[in-house]
């Protein structure tokens, strides 16, 4: 009986949180567990959304389990061989520390927090593997640089420039709105994009800065084969990465978020409204329609329209298409409400966006990933660009379920079959790490295009700074 319960407790897989991130993780152990001898254990707080995930499998079992509740967590906990946390990144702390308890390795598709690496040390002293940043954004970005990274410096080179971009879009055949845009992904979070502290980033060796107020206006142009333009605005601190991939004497060092070509220039007119505030409730925001909320932004002046007021204030002419964009968000709808008690700008804007960009029935979503590497070898400077478009199957197998769920689920499975032993907190830039699920991905259309190109860096005649 004992060694029966053993053998049950190491292929036990406990996923808690089984939102939309979730599906495409489940899907793939599931389709695992029969040659793999898997059990999965599926917790959320709606006993409705792990049941749906499960999909009645006999090799999955679904609980409501509410991680407050310190008992239920910890026997649960204690029934897996390892453990992945779904749930928001400030909810992770709990769970790791009851893995390190437990001695259960975790998976994570979070950034690193403090609190997390503070458990580095006894992770490696218990030889536990807590593997984060295995999304897409961070996860496949960290894996897909570090495997050139690795290549360029076998061969002899020395990195001088990097530059890494990602965006969640929607799929050319379901782009409908002038914004090119519809939510595959937490709303709350775009709304928000780019708050929070200056974005940091190096450029030819001069250190930049953007506050959040210029942000959307500082902007590159790439081009993806196939796919046509894009712009990317700088994340939020582009230069902590530096170390982590051995890069802290590297000439221009720039990470960002990609939008289709005219979205960041009309999101910045929201943002200098105020609208993308998150700071203070709204008085009597309950009873305010679409039109009242971009009034309350605006001078007041006895005779003028809300229109005319807000194209004068942001210097919009009639004919830009900036224009037809705010139009189509309704927002001087006079009988819209949303109705949000004490809502933030930033609250009642993410409840008009949400309507006006959400994904259809049938629509796709599409994640777009673009590197370059400039480096120098032989006295020579080169440069490749790296390309990834992957693109969702339904609202359910979403690209951005893909990317994030699908590492999240190989990385645990090697941890579990101890092809990853590497202990303690990390993120997946080792090769016993990146280079099977990289492997992998791309039978899942997850293929990256790689592309020696003329060397452009920012500074080629050393001119300027």
């Amino acid at each position: 009986m004992c060694d029966f319960y053993t053998k049950y407790i190491m292929r036990n897989i406990l996923i808690i949180g089984a939102g939309r991130s979730a599906s495409s993780l489940i899907k793939y152990l599931l389709s695992k567990s029969e040659t793999e001898n898997l059990k999965l254990t599926i917790a959320d707080l709606s006993m409705e959304m792990a049941e749906k995930k499960t999909n009645n499998h006999p090799n999955a079992t679904p609980i409501q389990l509410d991680i407050a509740n310190v008992d239920h967590r910890q026997r649960e906990i204690q029934k897996a061989a390892i453990v992945i946390s779904m749930l928001p990144a400030h909810l992770h702390i709990e769970i790791a520390e009851d893995c390190l308890a437990f001695n259960k390795h975790m998976v994570t598709a979070s950034y690193i927090s403090p609190k997390m690496q503070e458990l580095d040390s006894q992770a490696k002293e218990k030889g536990l593997v807590f593997m984060n940043e295995i999304g897409l954004d961070p996860g496949i970005d960290h894996m897909s640089a570090m495997k050139i990274i690795d290549e360029i410096r076998a061969k002899g080179g020395k990195m001088i420039q990097f530059e890494s971009f990602c965006g969640g879009l929607v799929a050319p055949e379901s782009d409908t709105n002038l914004w090119n845009y519809k939510f595959s992904w937490n709303p709350r979070n775009v709304v928000l994009a780019g708050q929070g502290g200056v974005s940091k980033f190096i450029q030819e060796g001069k250190y930049k800065y953007i506050p959040y107020n210029k942000l959307f206006r500082r902007t590159e142009f790439l081009e993806v084969e196939g796919y046509g333009r894009f712009e990317g605005y700088a994340n939020r601190d582009s230069l902590k990465y530096r170390s982590v991939y051995g890069l802290d004497d590297i000439l221009t060092m720039y990470r960002g978020t990609l939008r289709r070509v005219g979205y960041s220039k009309a999101w910045d007119m929201l943002v200098q409204l105020g609208m993308t505030d998150d700071s203070y409730p709204m008085e009597n925001s309950e009873n305010m329609s679409y039109r009242d909320f971009t009034n309350s932004f605006l001078a007041y002046h006895p005779t003028d329209s809300v229109e005319l007021k807000l194209r004068h204030y942001l210097k919009i002419d009639q004919d830009d298409v900036i224009w037809d964009k705010f139009e189509e968000l309704d927002l001087f709808n006079g009988n819209k409400k949303a109705g949000l008690k004490n809502a933030t700008p930033a609250q009642y804007l993410e409840f008009i966006l949400a309507e006006k960009w959400a994904l259809q029935p049938d629509d796709k979503d599409m994640i777009v990933m673009y590197h370059k590497f400039g480096y120098e070898i032989d006295g020579k400077k080169k440069q490749v660009d790296s390309t990834m478009v992957c693109l969702g199957d339904d609202q359910t197998y979403t690209a951005m379920a893909k990317t994030v769920g699908l590492p999240v689920a190989m990385a645990t499975l090697q941890i579990l079959n101890g092809n990853i032993t590497t202990p303690g907190v990390q993120l997946p830039i080792k090769k016993e790490v990146y280079l099977p699920i990289l492997e992998e991905l791309e039978s899942f259309g997850v293929i990256f295009k790689d592309k020696e190109v003329p060397y452009m860096g920012y500074n080629p005649n050393n001119v300027g700074s």
